[in-house]
């Protein structure tokens, strides 16, 4: 681990690109270390690394495998405490302006122009003495299900998060996905009840992906709905999975399903030009994509590995860390039976998978 971490200062201190990563439910961190500050980009999803895309699609860049020195490590498998902060994160910032639009996006359902709307808003911290590996560790700690990562370049900044949601994963002609939607905030209980609000847009995102991935697949399967835990937040889960037909693409694949209902909304179109004139400021890479793409260093056959950008921040620092601050962000799915004041709270709620990090 010592030599790892040496690694990370290393290419900080040389202000060059490198990304860490944990997939879920693995003990295995793997780093990759480009040689060089150029920016790379994905144009036909043939090239093999990491990739890291924007919301809107039109940045795809690429910390190149073969442009870069990979290490993988054993994490240590230690338990996080989590202690009472004596600074309190500003929760209320921005509330009135995010009702509003939720209200907004709320009467564009009624007056049926899309079905389905995803509204996120930015909660910016001020950080104090931030040190990007204990942040990276407390990450992985705490959200082993999740694909935890930090992703650094000079031309594009810094950005940490832990997502629970997989775009898509493909090896060969078989992929996998899923629908995830429907948020409440975990009490204690043992036993999950999901209000018809939750069930239907679930639903929403479900018909959505599988009829998006008729055209290209020979058989897509699909499971039930059930419930799955992220952190402190409760999501509605649906699996799917197929085979696709000869001739499709990887590149056809994501054009197909980014950005999903999840983030975006139904129909895609009209609710992402909703969100680019609503939201006030510009999501880059939150709701983009990340993750490996073709490579064969982690398992025995080339695959691809791609997540939603969620539960993610971007952080502003020089590498001395003596001055930070942290961009926070979260979305809820708005549906005709959102209530905005509701749909504030779930927010704030889904704001602490990122503050428990930096507490």
């Amino acid at each position: 681990m010592n030599k790892f971490f040496s690694k990370i200062k290393m290419q900080q201190e040389q202000n060059l690109p490198f990304v860490l990563y944990c997939k879920p439910n693995s003990d295995t961190i793997i780093g990759m270390f480009q040689q060089n500050d150029a920016l790379f980009n994905v144009v036909d999803f043939s090239e093999k690394g990491f990739v890291f895309a924007s919301f809107d699609g039109n940045s795809v860049h690429l910390i190149p495998e073969n442009e870069s020195d990979i290490f993988a490590v054993i994490r240590e498998n230690e338990p996080v405490m989590i202690t009472e902060s004596n600074r309190e994160f500003p929760t209320a910032v921005g509330k009135a302006d995010y009702e509003r639009i939720v209200a907004k996006g709320i009467h564009a359902i009624e007056n049926q122009e899309f079905k389905k709307v995803v509204l996120s808003r930015k909660e910016v911290i001020e950080l104090e003495n931030f040190d990007l590996v204990a942040t990276f560790e407390k990450l992985v700690q705490l959200y082993p299900a999740a694909f935890s990562y930090c992703f650094f370049h000079p031309k594009i900044g810094l950005w940490m998060g832990a997502t629970p949601e997989q775009l898509v994963k493909a090896n060969v002609n078989v992929f996998e996905t899923m629908a995830l939607a429907g948020t409440q905030k975990d009490n204690g209980s043992e036993e999950i009840i999901w209000g018809e609000k939750e069930k239907e847009e679930q639903q929403f995102v479900t018909d959505y992906i599988v009829d998006q991935l008729k055209e290209a697949t020979l058989e897509v399967s699909v499971t039930k709905p059930y419930s799955l835990k992220a952190g402190s937040i409760w999501h509605l889960k649906t699996d799917i999975w197929g085979v696709l037909n000869a001739g499709f693409s990887l590149k056809q694949v994501v054009s197909l399903l980014h950005p999903t209902p999840a983030v975006c909304g139904l129909p895609k179109e009209a609710s992402k030009a909703f969100i680019l004139e609503n939201e006030n400021y510009d999501r880059t890479f939150y709701t983009g994509f990340l993750g490996e793409l073709n490579t064969s260093f982690a398992v025995d056959s080339v695959s691809s590995s791609l997540f939603v950008n969620l539960r993610c921040m971007e952080i502003e620092a020089d590498f001395d860390h003596k001055t930070a601050k942290a961009n926070l962000f979260m979305g809820c799915g708005i549906t005709k039976d959102s209530i905005p004041e509701k749909e504030w709270e779930e927010s704030v709620n889904k704001s602490m998978t990122m503050k428990k990090v930096l507490i």
